[in-house]
C-alpha cells in the first residue's frame, strides 16, 4: 500500500458489482431486463479489472451477497488481483422499504455469503440505492463494518457520530453526478460531457485541497467500451497531478483510523 500520508488527494474508485441482483428481485420476468445487469459478469467486469491492472489501481467493489454467490468465480478474482470485496445488501434491497427483522436477515445473509464465497468477512458497506433506514447504523455496528459509503453530507470523509456521540464507524461520502449510472443511464449524457464534469469535480477538490475524491461505477454501465476509454482518459488526468494516491476504501480507513490514534496520543 502507497504512503497515504503523503498524499494531496487520496482517489478512491469504487464500483457496484450488482449484475443483475435488483432485476431479478424486482423484474425477473423480464428478459431484456435482466441482460441489462448480466452485462457486468460478461463483459463488464473483465474489462475493468484489465483496466485497473493496466494502471496498477487497486479498488473497491461493493457486491450483493446474491451476486457474489451466483458468481463467484468472478467475485473471487476480483479479490485474486488484489481489490476489495466490500457489503451491498443481498439482493440490492432498498433498506428503508424493510421491516427490521428483513434488514437484520440481508445484513446477516450478505455477511455470511461473503465470507463463505471469499474466506473473510466485509468491513465495508454500501446501500444498496444509498438508501439507510433508521436501524442501518446500529446493524452495521453489530455486525463489525469499519466504513459506509452511502451518504452525502460532506465531500471528505469523517467518524459519523449518532446521539453525540461517535459510532466508530468512517463515512466515505458520495454523490449522484459521480455516479456512472446518474449520468449515463438515467440522464444518457454522452461519455465526453461525464469526463467534463468528473474532470472538473476533481480538479476542484484537488485545488481546494479536499484531500478525497469517489467516483461510483457499475461494471455493468462503465463496462461499455467508449466509457471504458473515457475512465483511463481521466484516470490519465488525475495521474498527471502531484500527491495522487488511488485506494481501495479498506486502506485508506485503516490510514484514517491509525492517524486518528496518534492525534490522540
Amino acid at each position: 500500500m502507497s504512503d497515504l500520508a503523503k498524499a494531496r488527494c487520496v482517489v478512491l474508485l469504487t464500483f457496484d458489482f450488482d449484475a443483475e441482483s435488483a432485476q431479478v428481485r424486482k423484474t425477473p420476468n423480464l428478459p431484456v431486463s435482466l441482460s441489462k445487469g448480466q452485462f457486468a459478469p460478461r463483459v463488464g467486469i473483465r474489462r475493468v479489472l484489465d483496466m485497473l491492472d493496466t494502471y496498477g489501481i487497486r479498488a473497491t467493489f461493493f457486491t450483493p451477497a446474491w451476486t457474489a454467490r451466483q458468481y463467484q468465480q468472478e467475485t473471487r478474482e476480483i479479490a485474486r488481483r488484489g481489490h476489495e470485496v466490500a457489503g451491498h445488501g443481498y439482493l440490492h434491497e432498498n433498506f428503508s422499504e424493510l421491516s427490521d427483522d428483513e434488514e437484520w436477515k440481508v445484513h446477516q445473509k450478505s455477511v455470511d455469503i461473503l465470507e463463505e464465497v471469499l474466506g473473510r468477512r466485509p468491513v465495508g458497506f454500501r446501500a444498496p440505492y444509498w438508501e439507510w433506514s433508521t436501524r442501518t447504523l446500529p446493524y452495521l455496528r453489530r455486525f463489525g463494518f469499519m466504513y459506509d459509503s452511502s451518504l452525502m453530507n460532506d465531500d471528505k470523509p469523517y467518524l459519523i457520530r449518532s446521539e453525540g456521540e461517535t459510532a466508530g464507524i468512517y463515512e466515505l461520502p458520495v454523490e449522484w453526478f459521480l455516479d456512472d449510472w446518474e449520468l449515463f443511464e438515467k440522464q444518457r449524457q454522452n461519455p465526453s460531457a461525464v469526463l467534463d464534469t468528473w474532470r472538473s469535480e476533481f480538479e476542484a477538490v484537488y485545488d481546494l485541497e479536499v484531500g478525497y475524491f469517489m467516483l461510483t461505477m457499475h461494471p455493468e454501465c462503465i463496462g461499455r467500451a467508449y466509457r471504458m476509454a473515457v475512465l483511463g482518459q481521466l484516470i490519465d488526468c488525475i495521474s498527471k497531478k502531484e500527491g495522487i494516491i488511488f485506494a481501495r476504501c479498506d486502506e485508506f480507513v485503516d490510514y484514517l483510523g491509525k492517524s486518528l490514534s496518534k492525534q490522540r496520543r
